[in-house]
């Protein structure tokens, strides 16, 4: 629902029909439709967090963390992974909350700090240094990451949907030519 018609225009009673879930059963667990955006957030970042640290724990090389990577079906675990138009939403939505915007801005914090994880995990930190420091490289591909999203659905066939992943590839080969 929220991908089709966006958070705001998706009623309690339009989740609730979709989901196949009384209202009842759908106040039971949240107070309003706010609050279960926010677990929807929190759940996406629990599990990217997760697996990338799943990942990182059997692949410390970065090829072959990247390698994993790519073999990951993110769209079969996470509905965020198969929505890039769902995953804009929620970053529009928690871009407008206000009154929750530090609670968003944690998930925020805690996919970049995953990311800075496997960049000292894999041993990139080490080719960047004096280049980029691990924060700001996450930042970058976290932008990066949101860019090729709304990329693939204005332009889905000039932008693949691994356009990401030979972005950060490409971008790993500079860091190694550059240390």
């Amino acid at each position: 629902m929220f991908a089709a018609h966006g958070i705001g225009a998706a009623s309690v009673e339009a989740i609730t029909t979709a989901a196949g879930f009384s209202r009842g059963a759908f106040y039971s667990n949240f107070a309003d439709k706010e609050e279960l955006v926010t677990a929807m957030l929190a759940d996406h970042v629990e599990q990217t967090v997760g697996r990338h640290l799943e990942l990182l724990a059997r692949h410390r090389d970065p090829d072959d963390f990247m390698a994993a990577l790519r073999a990951v079906d993110r769209s079969a675990q996470d509905p965020l992974g198969r929505s890039p138009l769902l995953h804009l939403e929620l970053l529009l939505y928690a871009a407008r909350a206000a009154e929750r915007r530090h609670e968003l801005a944690e998930f925020l914090e805690a996919r970049r700090q995953v990311i800075v994880d496997i960049v000292e995990g894999t041993g990139l930190s080490a080719t960047s240094t004096g280049f980029l420091d691990p924060g700001q490289l996450a930042a970058m591909l976290l932008a990066m990451e949101d860019g090729f999203r709304l990329h693939q659905l204005i332009d889905p066939e000039r932008t693949p949907p691994d356009s990401f992943l030979r972005s950060i590839t490409a971008l790993q080969q500079a860091l190694r030519r550059a240390g």
